[in-house]
């Protein structure tokens, strides 16, 4: 179940940028890795130090708006600039 859960929250840590969520994801993958026993070792599809690097980029990835803050034109128009045109005004 720890192993789930450390393979998946740092994905929906990347998806939401949640920082919460990003370091409970780190918290899992390493308690993952340290309870990881040889047997695991040998069966698992990927190594536990994968999903501590994964958790890490999920961290990184929510607190990328502190260290690439976005474009000073572009911060209080509140749109993406992808959304659809205003409706007409009636004829």
């Amino acid at each position: 179940m720890s192993s789930t859960l450390a393979s998946t929250l740092p994905m929906a840590a990347i998806f939401t940028r949640n920082k919460m969520i990003g370091w409970v994801a780190v918290v899992f993958a390493i308690q993952a890795w340290l309870a990881e026993t040889p047997e695991q070792k040998k069966t698992a599809s990927t190594p536990a130090y994968v999903q501590i690097g994964m958790s890490a980029m999920s961290l990184l990835v929510s607190y990328s708006s502190m260290f690439l803050p976005p474009p000073p034109g572009l911060a209080g128009q509140g749109g993406s600039g992808t959304e659809a045109f205003p409706a007409a005004p009636p004829s």
